[in-house]
């Protein structure tokens, strides 16, 4: 599979998938909310979740699509069917987390304001973080299951 359809969508799907990747990254390495005041936390977060709740989740289903495809061009060839099955399963383990854990916290603390937190706002902050970082973890993993994937494929 070497054909330039296959590597478009190889490059695309990487390129998705380290956009989403480097964002998330940026959130853990750049943002110690822990340290933030309530009122910056607040301020912050909110302003990160308007311009960034849709648009990651958007490209990380777009690089699953990608993925998928690129499964299915590999589905005679064990190794790289493999990995990009294996690069699939992990974007579904960080979107699920995202879906079903990160956002709806996003969706409580949108409701806040630095006046109006609730008690134990910090328990539902951490629990966000600890949540990020485990997509996080699972997006990194796709993207270096993608990276094997597309090297084992371009020598078969």
């Amino acid at each position: 599979m070497h054909g330039i359809f296959s590597t478009l969508i190889q490059a695309l799907s990487l390129m998705l998938v380290s956009l989403v990747a480097g964002a998330m990254f940026g959130i853990w390495r750049g943002y110690q909310i822990a340290d933030y005041s309530p009122a910056t936390f607040v301020e912050v977060h909110n302003g990160a979740v308007r311009n960034l709740n849709a648009l990651l989740p958007a490209m990380a289903m777009a690089c699953l699509a990608l993925v998928l495809v690129l499964a299915v061009l590999s589905r005679h060839r064990v190794a790289p069917l493999s990995l990009y099955l294996l690069a699939a399963a992990s974007i579904v383990v960080g979107g699920l987390i995202t879906r079903l854990i990160n956002q709806p916290i996003n969706a409580q603390v949108m409701t806040w304001t630095a006046s109006s937190l609730p008690s134990g706002w910090a328990d539902i902050r951490d629990a966000w973080w600890i949540w990020h970082q485990r997509r996080l973890a699972a997006t990194l993993a796709a993207e270096m299951l993608l990276i094997a994937a597309i090297f084992i494929d371009r020598k078969a």
